[in-house]
């Protein structure tokens, strides 16, 4: 798990901001109700972002961080990944995500990020460039996601996802799919991730270029797995420099 309960995002609130979410029921096209959330930037500049949580599914911290995206003029959407095994009802604290984690697989998770895209395009009919963002398990899948066409992403970006070997619920390795991959990635990782080594990003890297795919991978010496967090104090100019590459990453595209 990528962070814990009490875990939020390290972006304070805009002051005077005013934005809000609300929960919403997507249907996919296997005919799949998941659950989403939502939030609607006031003053738009035309981005949206897919966000792909860690394997907790549709959680706190991940409603709060489409607010923060709202609030920098970038529509949200917040997918969950367990409508098939869990439905739509709402979770307790003791939810067992790991077991519906278990039975998810990567051509479920495609649909289900089909149905999120489609439906933050159909409420927010003005976001004229798509971006993917995920976190761990979301962040492996956030960098399929540039290989998946019918997306029609602008650009991808994966907090440490895990690039190499086997990954959970079939998730193709990025290394291996770079290749495929028909966007820009933006990749952030922490230099003391032991389930990222630095051979790992390299290889990554190395894939990216001969593949000609438009790419920036960042390491932040001695921080950990799941750094972006408001918990890791001692972390927190790594945070504020990861938040403000995401946002120039999507603001520099969609301005395109």
């Amino acid at each position: 798990m990528c962070y814990g309960p009490d875990s939020r995002p390290p972006i304070a609130p805009i002051a005077g901001a005013a934005v809000d979410s609300q929960i919403v029921v997507l249907t996919c096209a296997d005919g799949t109700r998941s659950l989403a959330c939502i939030a609607d930037a006031p003053e738009p500049t035309g981005a949206g972002v897919l966000i792909l949580p860690d394997v907790r599914g549709l959680h706190s911290f991940y409603q709060e961080l489409a607010l923060r995206f709202a609030e920098a003029g970038i529509d949200a959407l917040v997918i969950d990944y367990f409508g098939r095994t869990a439905g739509t009802d709402a979770r307790t604290p003791d939810f067992d995500f790991m077991a519906h984690v278990s039975q998810a697989r990567y051509e479920q998770l495609v649909l289900d990020m089909a149905a999120g895209a489609d439906e933050l395009r159909r409420r927010r009919p003005h976001v004229r460039r798509l971006f993917s963002v995920g976190f761990c398990f979301g962040g492996r899948l956030a960098f399929a996601s540039a290989t998946q066409s019918e997306l029609d992403l602008a650009g991808v970006v994966g907090f440490y996802g895990v690039p190499h070997g086997a990954g959970r619920a079939g998730i193709p390795a990025p290394t291996e799919v770079a290749t495929q991959m028909r966007t820009p990635v933006l990749g952030l990782f922490g230099g003391d991730d032991p389930a990222i080594p630095t051979e790992a990003i390299a290889d990554f890297e190395r894939a990216l270029t001969e593949a000609v795919v438009e790419h920036e991978l960042v390491t932040y010496p001695g921080a950990p797995h799941s750094f972006f967090d408001r918990k890791s104090e001692q972390f927190v100019a790594e945070s504020a420099d990861a938040w403000q590459r995401v946002l120039a990453f999507v603001g520099s595209r969609a301005a395109a």
